[in-house]
């Protein structure tokens, strides 16, 4: 593949199942530009080890004074030249193009898990990991797949060589190709310790870019109570590690790198003493041992890529690993029946719950636990989760949520998309002007204009208008910020709101929508939702009194299963879990509220008895 078909129209399946296997499985991916780097590489190569035969002839053709074998030489070193210059030439630009496709193959495999998996990705996996994946684990990946090729050329010219030079001369001959191997596997005892650094050393790096990301996105909070110093403090221990763990690494690299010149140094000394000895008894020519000696020096060149492929392997091996950990991470196998552009209607059931949300119903769902809701949210946008508490014996399936009876997880991923939206409880805001934020795929019957009034955000475009560049600047036009850090976090919570309500989905689940905002702009949003959502499917998770007040189903869901179903007011004087999570009283004060309940159903009691 050249590098102008990027990206791949499909990046393929990968084999995630180690990190050997998903480096195998890109290397197999590019077996055609492999095979093609290997061949420059060789011509390359062996044009190299063929100087050292013109040169030799050159010297041996002077020594007995002939002008035809002189010539000879001559146009033998020119060929030679010509090889070395488009090998080399031809090997770079193809070894290159395995390296960009490799990790263009890579980027975009996680670009495609990370919209499969959408906001439950970081639930599974640090931030911080999918980060150090993508951007310095994606090079190391690349750079062992272009390695790759030269050292398969490297190691079948110093075959070519060996062989050649046994024939050629074989008392030197001989003793080059017994050395050569040797000085190929010399470092392997080293490299499982060089390795082993390797992989500390790049784990130390990711935690310590996980932390660093989490510190820059928890920067305001940060400032606030005053814990920048700690956090800095921390990362400056990280990145100390991270040093000293390099340092560690690049010690043992060195010393492989010092065994390589050592050793080829004993060799060369070897042969020329060893040659010497047979020039001085008539055994070799002055040309053969001239020829032998530029051979072995060459040798070197071929050498140094044994030293690279390990390297590039040590290096890649953990980051192939922990990019093969990132892509094993699936939403669910897509399911058959329907296609993208069937999407299923009907009432949204969910059967881990009990949780059942009737079609065109503004319906409110209040969870005693967060991290129960928010793993109902993930279930019921086709993201099923293992309960932590289930215990796994490999025969456990999780249940898929349905909508209209068709399981949710096993409908293809936009045909899935297409039916539910899920707002995630902390959204993210991307770059760019307000315009370009609500220009979503939509179903086209609500407007942006709609949307905003129904998010309440009057205020946040007279800011945007206040803070554009134009005198009478429109705020659509007006850029935002990364993830909208201008703004205030009930301004973002409204954007993002006015998002969602722009799509129009079939169903739209929101997640702790306006937990940033005041009581007053709570009411106000909790109507516009209402209003704008009529004849909609909307589930709301909140704990709201404002909102659960607008909902015409609430359902309360106690220790992961469905308590109770009613509206907001009667569960309150008929549920004392529910009114407890509502109204956030303490056990003393439901305990209280009970005995109140019991005393007065106790005098009524009695004033029904002393007419009787």
């Amino acid at each position: 593949m050249h590098i102008r078909d990027l990206p791949y129209s499909d990046p393929g399946e990968p084999d995630v199942r180690s990190g050997g296997r998903f480096l195998l499985w890109l290397g197999l991916g590019q077996l055609g530009g492999q095979l093609k780097a290997m061949g420059w590489g060789l011509l390359h190569q062996i044009g190299v080890a063929g100087l050292p035969l013109g040169v030799g002839l050159a010297v041996q053709a002077v020594v007995d004074r002939s002008g035809g074998r002189l010539a000879l030489a001559a146009g033998l070193l020119a060929l030679m030249g010509v090889a070395v210059a488009v090998g080399d030439t031809m090997l770079h630009r193809t070894a290159i193009t395995n390296w960009i496709t490799a990790a263009a193959r890579v980027q975009q495999l996680l670009a495609r898990r990370t919209a499969e998996l959408g906001a439950a990705l970081t639930r599974r996996v640090a931030a911080g990991e999918v980060v150090a994946v993508s951007t310095g684990d994606v090079e190391k990946i690349g750079w062992f797949v272009e390695a790759l090729s030269r050292f398969a050329a490297a190691l079948l010219a110093l075959v070519v060589v060996c062989v050649g030079l046994v024939v050629y001369q074989p008392a030197l001959g001989v003793v080059v190709a017994i050395g050569v191997p040797a000085l190929a596997l010399a470092v392997l005892p080293l490299l499982p310790k060089a390795t082993r650094r390797a992989d500390v050393q790049r784990e130390k790096a990711g935690r310590a870019t996980e932390l660093a990301s989490d510190t820059v996105a928890g920067l305001r909070v940060l400032r606030g109570i005053g814990g920048e110093e700690l956090f800095l403090g921390r990362y400056r221990e990280a990145s100390q590690e991270v040093r000293k763990a390099a340092v560690r690494s690049a010690r043992m690299w060195a010393l492989i790198a010092a065994v390589q010149v050592l050793l080829p140094g004993l060799l060369l000394v070897s042969v020329v003493w060893y040659g010497a000895t047979l020039a001085r008894q008539g055994t070799v020519t002055v040309g053969e041992l001239v020829t032998v000696y530029s051979a072995v020096t060459l040798l070197m060149y071929p050498l140094r890529h044994f030293e690279e492929i390990a390297m590039a392997y040590s290096f890649s091996k953990p980051s192939a690993k922990r990019a093969a950990r990132v892509l094993a991470l699936r939403r669910t196998a897509p399911g058959d029946g329907l296609d993208a552009a069937q999407s299923p209607t009907g009432d949204l059931y969910d059967p881990v719950t009990g949780l059942l949300a009737p079609s065109g119903i503004f319906t409110a769902v209040v969870c005693g636990d967060p991290d129960v809701a928010g793993r109902l949210a993930d279930r019921l946008g086709g993201h099923p989760a293992d309960e932590p508490s289930a215990p796994d014996d490999g025969t456990r399936k999780v249940r898929s949520v349905q909508l209209g009876g068709v399981d949710l997880d096993g409908l293809p991923l936009a045909a899935a998309r297409a039916s539910v939206l899920v707002q995630d409880k902390d959204p993210v805001l991307l770059s760019g002007t307000l315009r370009e934020l609500l220009d979503v795929p939509a179903s086209g019957n609500v407007s942006a204009e709609d949307a905003l009034a129904a998010a309440q955000c009057t205020d946040v475009l007279a800011a945007l208008a206040q803070a554009s560049a134009e005198a009478d600047g429109d705020p659509m036009d007006t850029r935002i910020t990364e993830r909208g850090r201008s703004l205030s976090g009930g301004q973002r919570q409204r954007l993002a709101l006015a998002r969602s309500l722009v799509t129009d989905p079939e169903v739209l689940v929101l997640d702790e929508p306006t937990s940033a905002v005041d009581s007053h702009t709570e009411a106000r949003v909790a109507a516009g939702v209402q209003r704008l959502r009529s004849g909609r499917t909307t589930v709301v998770l909140a704990s709201s009194p404002l909102l659960l007040d607008h909902a015409e189903r609430v359902v309360f869901v106690h220790e992961g299963e469905v308590a109770a179903v009613g509206e907001h007011r009667a569960l309150l004087h008929t549920e004392p879990r529910y009114r407890a999570v509502v109204t956030r009283e303490t056990d003393e004060e439901a305990e209280a509220t009970a005995e109140v309940h019991r005393l007065k159903a106790r005098e009524e009691r009695e004033e029904i008895e002393e007419p009787a």
